[in-house]
């Protein structure tokens, strides 16, 4: 199976997982009599924690409420769940944070859509005394934890993976679409900057982009179906969120460009997978958004306890393809269990 290897390994993050989660039920032993350490007997049972992800319309961002869902029950805290309607809202997303600081939780599990933008509310939750945990994208002030992938180091995975797969297309040049999503997000300009350095292994192959398409599926497909038509000299496509890879698999079945032109894409929503499977595209680099959940109210319990969580934690990322997305490792990251924000 094709790995993405980003510290730590799954085995230390296993341990880590074992060692907080101790700490956030291990404690109620020593001040309460009669503590399980796990559910309503843990040592941060009772306490009120929000999560809130990038957008409400996304399985990838459901999967992490699932994960947060399940922490909840495991160590009986008061999960709430919220995220905006889309990634592009960025000011919703800070309403909901400033509602969370208004209600005077202990703990916010964030999913930031911008690295900067939620500074000053992330800075007024802190100053209030809630502890705040960040998932997937760092932002550029302080908080009490992070957990989120690799993006660079997984990206060259996949522009390593993409010149192997037009050289098995018998094609060593050419140009190389990068098809994106939301410019200024830094999870993205990681991603960019990552296949770039992946696909210098093969130096005949250029990258054009990248279009952005507002994380909007329809301009996606329109994007790429354009490119396509102008640009006959393309022989790969890079898409570097689940809409990107959407819209981009609808343009290669329109153009009948299956097996013609490779497809890497990140993330994993239900259109990606069944694309992944009829051919449509060749690559999913796939992440783990169940763990940022579970994980990030497990530091959240952690913080609130008086105990600093990890400061920066990579669950990592691995390779899927049509001849390993049936193994049970890949699909259960493939077939994640998903929850809604009311």
């Amino acid at each position: 199976m094709r790995r993405v290897k980003l510290a730590p390994s799954l085995a230390a993050v296993i341990a880590l997982l074992a060692l907080v989660v101790g700490v956030v039920a291990g404690r109620a032993t020593a001040q309460s009599a009669g503590g399980s350490g796990g559910g309503s007997g843990g040592a941060a049972a009772g306490k009120r924690v929000d999560v809130i992800i990038k957008a409400s319309d996304s399985s990838f961002w459901q999967t992490m409420l699932a994960g947060a869902s399940k922490a909840a029950g495991d160590y009986g805290l008061q999960v709430s769940l919220f995220g905006p309607t889309s990634e592009t809202d960025v000011n919703q997303q800070v309403q909901l944070v400033e509602n969370s600081i208004s209600r005077g939780v202990d703990a916010i599990v964030l999913a930031p859509n911008s690295s900067t933008a939620l500074n000053n509310v992330i800075e007024r939750a802190r100053k209030a005394g809630i502890k705040v945990i960040i998932a997937d994208t760092q932002v550029t002030t302080e908080s009490d934890g992070f957990i989120g992938t690799d993006n660079t180091k997984a990206a060259e995975q996949a522009g390593r993976r993409l010149c192997e797969l037009t050289k098995a297309a018998g094609k060593d040049s050419g140009d190389v679409l990068i098809e994106s999503s939301v410019a200024g997000v830094q999870v993205l300009e990681n991603r960019e900057e990552g296949f770039r350095s992946g696909l210098g292994s093969c130096p005949n192959l250029k990258v054009v982009g990248p279009r952005y398409n507002n994380n909007d599926i329809n301009t996606a497909a329109s994007q790429v179906n354009d490119a396509l038509t102008a640009n006959p000299r393309i022989v790969g496509v890079f898409a570097a969120n689940n809409t990107s890879g959407d819209g981009t698999a609808r343009a290669i079945k329109d153009n009948n460009a299956a097996g013609r032109i490779p497809v890497v894409s990140f993330d994993t929503d239900p259109q990606q997978v069944a694309a992944l499977r009829d051919g449509t595209l060749d690559t999913l680099v796939v992440q783990n958004p169940y763990f940022f959940g579970y994980q990030g109210v497990v530091e959240a319990g952690m913080a609130v306890v008086g105990t600093a969580p990890p400061r920066n934690l990579d669950p990592g990322a691995v390779l899927a393809e049509k001849s390993n997305m049936d193994t049970p490792e890949v699909q259960a990251l493939l077939t994640p269990p998903t929850a809604k924000a009311p």
